[in-house]
């Protein structure tokens, strides 16, 4: 009898078709994007600066490096000197303040924000005479503008969380730690302190 050799379908071509361009997909599309997700989400990525209460160290729309791995470093417990005082820090306002929310096309939701560290974990911080004293001492900014704080009490900065000033301390221009307190680490994204566009280099701290 002679033998027959089938000849392959329209329809199973298509197939073998669909199946070579989902095993491409999976191999060199995800392959590819696989290591960019990994690299933005626990190493760096780029933040750009909406609005003006960091004048005069940053400006509106200037481009940042947020540094994300010193924020998961400190998560697992592994050395780092994250968080540092001085360091410009983005992160989320506290969740239990009404200063942290705005709504954006009826959707309620905290933004990201960025701020300069002044107070770390332990710390005691007072606004004494238009000026921020942590631990007793008057820290130095030649960084601000010639707003006016006003004074407020001592405060001890709890675990895990930082206090955090606008450098722009002109009236209601920046809504910070004075507004809704400290601020939690969990909360954070990381610090940036090196600025890509326009005039790239480090942050003046």
């Amino acid at each position: 009898m002679p033998r027959v050799t089938p000849v392959p379908s329209r329809r199973s071509s298509g197939g073998d078709l669909l199946g070579e361009l989902r095993a491409f997909w999976r191999v060199w599309v995800l392959g590819a994007l696989l290591p960019v997700w990994v690299f933005t989400t626990f190493v760096a990525t780029l933040a750009r600066v909406d609005g003006d209460s960091m004048n005069p160290t940053l400006h509106h729309r200037d481009l940042l490096l947020l540094l994300k791995y010193p924020r998961w470093l400190h998560a697992w417990g592994l050395p780092t000197s994250y968080p540092q005082r001085g360091d410009l820090l983005i992160f989320k306002s506290p969740a239990d303040s009404p200063y942290s929310y705005e709504t954006v096309w009826g959707v309620r939701h905290r933004p990201y924000n960025i701020k300069r560290v002044l107070g770390l974990p332990g710390d005691t911080v007072a606004i004494t005479d238009g000026r921020v004293i942590v631990n007793g001492r008057p820290v130095a900014e030649s960084y601000v503008n010639d707003g006016v704080l006003t004074d407020q009490p001592a405060l001890r900065v709890p675990p895990g969380k930082v206090w955090v000033l606008g450098d722009n301390r002109l009236i209601g221009e920046s809504l910070d730690s004075r507004a809704y307190g400290p601020v939690s680490l969990t909360d954070a994204a990381g610090p940036v302190n090196l600025r890509l566009w326009p005039n790239p280099g480090l942050v003046h701290r």
